[in-house]
């Protein structure tokens, strides 16, 4: 009979904290069993079963399989929401107010004028959760206990912020670019999730206010009728449902740029930085690191000997691009080169594959390692940090061969 554990294992794949150099030895995390308990398949409205988080708010993940293709499907994306009142938007309604003490004038956009006075751009990223892979940190940290599943791949059309800025005329003292959303929590005092990225971020000619998503509407669960993209930086960023641009002169203080969402100072390899909101000790997380997942084949599968073993993946980064994935059946001490698929783009998942030929009965450990064009690669150990961000360890997961 199948034990929870091993349904967890089913759904995410394993992951191990391997030693550097010669890996004699696997040290093997673990989701926490309250996580494992949770790990059922739930249904939104308008997506295929995922992996429920929790409920209020919706926080539910991919299961690996589901990130097999390149692109991910709009009904099997990830949601993640921070505040629980999440309003149902007509379009027609829908009003996105421009301003702010650092632009020349203010002004309302409609969702007509968002898609017939600006420049429609489309563009292919990665949307990653902060936490992706949260729940494997050991010791094990506070926060939704995410697997593998935190992230997806899509075809994103919008705007870009910059073209909807110089409408606003951005002055020169302008620092940062702040969102709100239409999300509430259901009590007063909790506070509402506002963010903002450097000026010099919004004006990248890649970051957009998106109205679609592979070819459709966003979907509601996914910021209808509109967000924002920030290609190459984590989701907190990407709000949903926005309804607020304002262009600030002083860095933006809130609860979820102060507190929330910072790494220790210069403890990943990070190029951009957020300066104005960097402290002596820590800095908001911004970039996503390189990694790299396999999606067909996941702890415990049985091959048999002298038959070929296809293994597939995916590999990604902060939008420097996939030099390289390495793959390694012997714990690490030689790696072979996987065949990278079809760049679709800087920002977008790069798929792989690899083969391998067992030639004798028993366990076999595979790793697969991501390398960036920065000549950046994941690390073999764990970069432990108390809010459980930026999980990029190689992944290894164990095979049987009979």
């Amino acid at each position: 009979m199948p034990t929870r554990r091993s349904f967890l294992r089913t759904v995410a794949g394993g992951i191990a904290l391997a030693n550097a150099g010669v890996m004699a030895r696997r040290a093997r995390a673990e989701l926490p069993q309250g996580t494992v308990d949770s790990a059922v398949r739930d249904t939104l409205p308008g997506k295929q079963p995922l992996i429920k988080r929790s409920f209020r708010p919706p926080n539910y993940e991919s299961p690996v399989q589901y990130l097999d293709d390149v692109i991910t499907p709009n009904d099997r994306f990830f949601v993640r929401w921070h505040l629980s009142n999440i309003p149902h938007i007509d379009a027609d309604s829908w009003r996105l107010h421009v301003g702010g003490e650092a632009a020349e004038r203010g002004f309302e956009l409609t969702m007509d004028q968002l898609k017939h006075d600006f420049e429609p751009v489309e563009l292919v990223a990665v949307c990653q959760c902060a936490g992706n892979r949260r729940g494997f940190s050991e010791p094990h940290v506070p926060g939704v206990e995410w697997g593998y599943g935190a992230m997806g791949n899509a075809r994103w059309k919008g705007a870009r912020l910059k073209d909807i800025l110089a409408r606003a005329g951005l002055k020169k003292d302008a620092v940062e670019i702040a969102f709100n959303g239409s999300d509430r929590a259901p009590l007063e005092g909790t506070p509402v999730f506002a963010k903002s990225i450097p000026a010099w971020k919004a004006m990248d000619e890649n970051t957009l206010i998106a109205y679609e998503m592979n070819g459709a509407p966003l979907p509601h669960w996914n910021g209808f009728p509109a967000r924002i993209v920030v290609p190459g930086w984590t989701a907190t960023y990407w709000m949903k449902q926005v309804v607020s641009i304002r262009a600030l002169s002083q860095p933006l203080a809130s609860f979820w740029m102060n507190t929330a969402y910072r790494i220790p100072k210069g403890k990943f390899p990070i190029i951009d930085r957020f300066t104005s909101q960097e402290s002596e000790t820590t800095t908001p997380i911004t970039e996503i690191l390189v990694s790299s997942l396999m999606t067909n084949v996941g702890d415990g599968r049985r091959f048999a000997a002298d038959q070929p073993v296809l293994i597939k993946g995916i590999a990604w980064d902060g939008g420097y691009g996939i030099r390289a994935v390495d793959v390694s059946v012997d714990e690490g001490r030689s790696w072979q080169s996987a065949e990278l698929g079809e760049n679709h783009g800087k920002y977008s998942f790069r798929t792989w594959q690899f083969t391998y030929v067992p030639r004798a009965a028993g366990r076999v450990s595979v790793m697969a390692r991501a390398s960036n064009s920065q000549g950046t690669s994941q690390p073999s150990e764990l970069i432990f940090n108390g809010a459980g961000y930026h999980n990029n360890v190689v992944q290894t997961i164990v095979i049987d061969i009979v």
